[in-house]
């Protein structure tokens, strides 16, 4: 049962924890209460998140692998000025773009349309799109 106790005190996230508190306090914790924040820290339901993509891959030419992690999720947590401001401000840009993209696909919606109808706005004038369109699909 010792080398067993000597694992779990020997464990990154025991040791990041047992080395954000007093040294008095520390070295009170038993193996088996240790164990149970282990258990607790690993367990904990704020660390869910909806998409959770994590893995490894190897570096060519060396013998170490790097990590990847890419999380998404609701935001629980209270948000600092700063980022109320980055957060507004990366909303009007995407709603800028979504918005630009929409309104440039309703006009090529519409103007092949009109080309597939054979309405000609400007006599003797073509952009193009609709022969390329039209070739696409052949």
């Amino acid at each position: 049962m010792q080398d067993k106790n000597i694992q779990v005190k020997d464990e990154a996230a025991i040791k990041h924890l047992l080395s954000r508190m007093p040294a008095s306090v520390a070295n009170s914790f038993t193996d088996r209460q240790l164990m149970h924040l282990k258990v607790a820290l690993g367990a904990r339901q704020w660390g869910k998140h909806k998409v959770d993509f994590r893995g490894t891959f190897p570096v060519p030419f060396m013998r170490s692998r790097i990590y990847y992690v890419f999380l998404m999720g609701r935001n629980f947590r209270e948000l600092s000025r700063r980022e109320q401001v980055v957060s507004a401000f990366s909303l009007a840009v995407f709603m800028t773009l979504f918005i630009t993209f929409s309104v440039l696909m309703g006009i090529l919606v519409l103007y092949l349309i009109k080309s597939a109808l054979g309405i000609n706005i400007f006599k003797d004038f073509s952009f193009g799109i609709w022969d390329w369109f039209k070739a696409l699909w052949q």
